[in-house]
């Protein structure tokens, strides 16, 4: 494997997050100390929130399907029901559009950013409303080039997407302000010109469009079976292109991927933590689509965990991660500022250990119980209650500047 290619792959993450959590176990880093002994009572407050959460105990996957559901309404099934679709790969393709566009609208919106639903009148933020208004912009058909098929994106439209047409879909004003606005437009446009320049990729069946990646995941499945791993690959390889460019190994943008001294390799890598957060988060999203189009998706634990803030903020807040200096909680830190690329990787590594202590409680293995079904319970649900427990606002405990292209 190449350096780019490993760099460019789970595996990757998972193995420098655990070396970057062996060195802190052996009390080596600039930033964090680690407190193993508060992981229980950590994998005790998971368990809570996931039986709570689910008490019939069918976890689904952690994806941005879940999003969609309001008030147990499951608002795309709703619509895509409805639909006349000519074969599962025609519906399938629109789910990849759906799940592509929203993912990369994503990232963290303020804490002051709320989305009025038309449906109940409430007013949702963070993750919940911005999926909400991904999916009400795809639904009206606001990434679609044809007006007559409005459940689809576009090349031809997304290239052309305005800071204007996000401000409306999300309702922002001096009063409802969303954070990384010209950074999510930036990505929906570098979306729509990289499908575009790649038409053997995106356009296989149709005109070119993100939910081509279906065929060429489907074109790639063997005996109709595929690794959750390779889903990653392929976005990562044919989707890499739309992250702003940051660092670069052969002339190939490492997207989601930072320096950190403590990291050392004899290669070309050495210093390089790679975390692909959001590229993870729509691997995982993508799953469910590919199933329903009867491909089979196996090893679904070759994904990692999701190096963001409601986990991250899970082990700081439940005090597995204890910063050295306090003084921390109330900086504002970039993004590839060294703590929060250390506090980023052990949250990938911690997951992992947090996960093998749920499974040892509940009896269930990996297949049984895999880290996608553990997320979604789980960490993200149980961070996001310590947050609110702890700060009214819910706010991470750790700011971070962000462009609106990494949380």
């Amino acid at each position: 494997m190449t350096d780019v290619s490993y760099l460019l792959s789970a595996r990757a993450v998972r193995e420098r997050a655990h070396q970057l959590l062996a060195l802190g176990l052996a009390d080596k880093l600039p930033h964090f100390r680690i407190d193993l002994a508060k992981l229980d009572a950590i994998a005790d407050l998971v368990l809570d929130v996931t039986r709570r959460a689910y008490p019939g105990g069918e976890v689904p996957f952690h994806s941005r399907w879940r999003h969609f559901v309001v008030g147990g309404v499951d608002r795309w099934a709703a619509i895509a029901d409805k639909v006349n679709w000519p074969n599962a790969a025609s519906r399938a393709r629109a789910e990849f559009d759906l799940a592509i566009t929203s993912v990369l609208l994503d990232a963290g919106a303020g804490a002051a950013w709320r989305y009025r639903d038309a449906v109940t009148g409430a007013r949702i933020g963070r993750s919940e409303g911005l999926a909400l208004a991904s999916l009400d912009m795809f639904a009206r058909g606001a990434f679609s080039a044809d007006a007559s098929h409005p459940l689809r994106a576009d090349a031809a439209k997304l290239q052309h997407i305005i800071v204007a047409d996000l401000e409306r879909g999300f309702q922002v004003s001096a009063d409802n302000p969303l954070v990384g606005l010209e950074g999510r437009v930036a990505l929906l446009r570098r979306l729509g010109e990289v499908t575009a320049a790649k038409p053997d990729i995106f356009g296989r069946k149709d005109t070119p469009r993100p939910g081509g990646l279906f065929d060429q995941l489907a074109a790639g499945a063997t005996g109709g079976h595929l690794q959750a791993a390779d889903i990653l690959q392929q976005v990562l390889l044919q989707l890499g292109p739309i992250w702003p460019s940051r660092l670069t190994l052969q002339g190939i943008a490492l997207g989601d991927c930072w320096r950190h001294a403590s990291l050392v390799t004899d290669d070309a890598t050495s210093g390089l933590v790679p975390l692909h957060k959001l590229s993870q988060w729509l691997s995982y999203s993508l799953i469910e689509p590919l199933q329903r189009a009867s491909l089979v998706v196996e090893n679904i634990d070759g994904l990692t965990g999701l190096a963001e803030y409601r986990n991250g903020g899970l082990f700081v807040d439940g005090g597995v991660l204890v910063l050295r200096d306090p003084a921390d909680a109330a900086r504002a830190h970039a993004v590839d500022s060294l703590l929060v690329v250390e506090w980023r990787a052990l949250t990938v590594a911690l997951l992992d250990r947090l996960a093998a202590l749920i499974r040892q409680r509940t009896g269930q293995t990996a297949e049984q119980l895999p880290l996608a079904r553990i997320l979604e319970g789980g960490s993200w649900a149980a961070g996001r209650k310590l947050a609110f427990a702890r700060r009214p606002d819910g706010s991470p405990p750790l700011t971070i500047l962000s462009d609106g292209t990494v949380f």
